[in-house]
């Protein structure tokens, strides 16, 4: 690991490992967060070699720049803030790139910072957006959607089978202002022993609807055949079985639904050969030293020619 004040990074040399494929080539991370896969990747790469660095969190790309200052002077590290699914087109000039990496999920320094609301452990407004200047925050989710949408929302996108329960709680607790408030009322909605994971799903799925998180993740899974060069890389770690599953789809099949695309001969049209057949996992050692890597899950895989 490559440990920062900001964000621990998760399987660093595992990442290297499967991404690095030319020391003067150009490796995109478009989840920059604390900066720490960036630290390992401008170790790896030569003189010649480049990193970008992309973050939609404004206090993500702040420091990044204030921790890379002579990479950015001399080029070697490019910084932009940006949703990745517009990847393709802020970064048109340079494709396609040798490596592509995608650290989903929310940051140690998003999760620390109370103010932001991701953390049902600390008391603060009900914010939860990646990109402060985004509209919707979890604050008008939790006390405008009405309960068919909750319910919805939180058995999509947190897979909690007691979404009906929980949501019908929340109509009935608001207003509700605080991080602290929503996960009590969570709490009292189900038995003792399902407590931690309903609030820990509940939370997640108002994040995910905050940050439009799965359709951000299909724009960027559906284009990086397009930013990636043949012979280059993708490396994918996710953190829950929404994230996984998706990316798993992409790199096998290059569809999110159905059997892949063929041509008149049977032969399968993909744009990506995995290299890992599962997902590979934290150490028990990582696991121990970093307690929030315990469900990342990381896929990667080769970008394949495609004759048509």
């Amino acid at each position: 690991m490559i440990p920062t004040d900001y964000h621990v990074p998760v399987l660093s040399h595992t990442v290297l490992n499967y991404l690095m494929t030319d020391m003067n080539g150009l490796y995109v991370d478009a989840t920059a967060g604390g900066g720490g896969h960036i630290t390992a990747l401008l170790s790896a790469i030569s003189s010649k070699g480049r990193v970008i660095a992309v973050d939609r969190d404004a206090e993500a790309v702040a420091n990044v720049k204030a921790r890379f200052p002579d990479a950015i002077e001399k080029k070697q590290l490019l910084v932009y803030r940006e949703a990745f699914s517009r990847l393709e087109s802020l970064i048109n000039e340079f494709l396609p790139v040798t490596g592509l990496l995608l650290d989903l999920g929310v940051s140690s320094n998003q999760l620390d910072s109370g103010e932001r609301g991701f953390s049902h452990q600390k008391s603060a407004s009900l914010d939860m957006r990646m990109d402060q200047n985004s509209q919707t925050t979890a604050k008008e989710i939790v006390n405008e959607f009405g309960e068919d949408e909750l319910v919805h929302l939180i058995r999509s996108y947190g897979e909690e089978p007691r979404a009906r329960t929980i949501s019908r709680s929340i109509i009935a607790n608001r207003p509700i202002n605080t991080t602290v408030n929503l996960a009590q009322i969570i709490r009292q909605a189900v038995p003792n022993q399902f407590e931690s994971k309903a609030v820990a799903r509940t939370f997640q799925a108002i994040r995910i609807a905050v940050n439009q998180e799965l359709d951000e993740l299909a724009q960027i899974l559906k284009s990086s055949p397009n930013i990636v060069k043949e012979g280059g890389r993708i490396v994918v770690i996710s953190y829950h079985s929404l994230e996984d599953r998706m990316v798993k789809r992409m790199l096998r099949d290059g569809v999110f639904q159905g059997d892949a695309q063929r041509d008149i001969y049977g032969n399968r049209l993909v744009p990506w050969k995995p290299l890992t057949r599962r997902p590979v996992t934290p150490s028990n050692l990582e696991i121990t030293e970093n307690r929030r890597s315990r469900s990342a899950r990381l896929r990667a895989a080769v970008r394949c020619s495609i004759s048509k």
